[in-house]
């Protein structure tokens, strides 16, 4: 660990928090979706990373379920980079780990999500709460592999749950896919603070909810893995 790991931590702990207690005097999601690109591009700025997004041109104002790849911690903040200029707007699937992290939790839960706790027996809060953001006009962001891949796999198995969030509420799959390692990126970054680096993201075609075939087989043919 180097010295300036170290102080980059404090940094984005210091940052998160503060922005995640700016979040909780917010209440509507396009208010927290411009903080939560202002964060983004704080901590990416600082960390050297800039995001470049092939095929701009598909992202197109609407509600939608975002499904993508997930490497890294700093996954979603590559999404919030490249929406920044749509009037895409949404929630965030999170899990109950974020939502007690003495590093993410206050932000976690302020700046627009819906908890998932696969501790429950019973989903249907869970539903109900994505339902009622749908019905506020907003999107739904998903890592469908259920957890950051640290495997040697391109891709981990898709859950099913993105599916029925899909159905229930009726919303396009718009899907998008990170190509640049990013928890490598972050390591890259934390280890030389000169460093400049590019990660890439991908959007691609939209989904439609009622697909009856295979989405991940599907996502892997259209971004070619």
């Amino acid at each position: 660990m180097t010295l300036h790991s170290i102080k980059m931590g404090i940094y984005s702990l210091v940052l998160t928090n503060y922005f995640g207690l700016k979040l909780k005097k917010i209440s509507t999601n396009k208010d927290k979706k411009a903080l939560r690109f202002e964060y983004a591009k704080t901590l990416l700025d600082k960390l050297n990373i800039r995001v470049e997004v092939k095929n701009k041109e598909r992202i197109i104002d609407g509600q939608y379920l975002i499904i993508s790849n997930h490497r890294g911690i700093i996954d979603p903040l590559i999404l919030e980079i490249a929406l920044e200029k749509s009037n895409i707007y949404g929630v965030w699937i999170s899990k109950k780990e974020l939502y007690n992290s003495p590093f993410f939790g206050i932000f976690v839960r302020n700046a627009g999500s819906v908890l998932l706790d696969r501790e429950k027996s019973q989903m249907s809060g869970f539903f109900t709460d994505v339902k009622n953001a749908v019905k506020e006009g907003a999107s739904v962001f998903i890592f469908p592999e259920g957890t950051r891949n640290k495997s040697e796999e391109k891709l981990l198995e898709f859950k099913e749950g993105f599916r029925i969030i899909a159905l229930k509420n009726r919303l396009p799959i718009l899907p998008v896919y990170i190509r640049t390692q990013t928890h490598e990126a972050l390591g890259n970054a934390l280890a030389d603070k000169n460093l400049e680096q590019t990660i890439t993201i991908e959007i691609g075609e939209l989904i439609d909810y009622k697909e009856r075939g295979n989405i991940q087989n599907i996502y892997e043919k259209m971004f070619g893995i």
